[in-house]
C-alpha cells in the first residue's frame, strides 16, 4: 500500500522529469528553428517550463517563497516574449 506522501513524492518526480524533457525539446527547437518565429515560441515554452519547474520545486520542499518567484518569472516572460514579437515584426520595440 502506498502511503499519501509516498505517491506525492512519485508524482511530483514524474513531473519534474517531464517539464526537463520539455525544457530539452524546446531548446533544441530553439537551436534548430527553421524560422524566428519558432524561436519566439521556443523561448515562450521554456519560460513556461521553468515556470513548471520551478512550481514543481515549491512543492517538493514545501517553500512558499518559491511561488512568488514563479508570478516574477511569469511576469518577465510574457514581457520578453511580446518585446522580441515587437521587435522581429516591426525592427523596433518602443515607437
Amino acid at each position: 500500500m502506498i502511503l499519501a506522501t509516498q505517491f506525492l513524492n512519485i508524482a511530483l518526480m514524474i513531473t519534474f522529469l517531464a517539464l526537463a524533457l520539455g525544457q530539452v525539446m524546446s531548446m533544441v527547437r530553439l537551436v534548430l528553428g527553421p524560422t524566428s518565429g519558432d524561436r519566439v515560441l521556443a523561448l515562450d515554452t521554456m519560460v513556461i517550463n521553468a515556470l513548471g519547474l520551478v512550481i514543481v520545486l515549491g512543492i517538493y520542499k514545501g517553500v512558499q517563497i518559491y511561488f512568488e518567484v514563479a508570478l516574477l518569472i511569469a511576469m518577465l516572460g510574457f514581457v520578453s516574449t511580446v518585446a522580441l514579437a515587437r521587435f522581429i515584426l516591426r525592427g523596433d520595440i518602443i515607437e
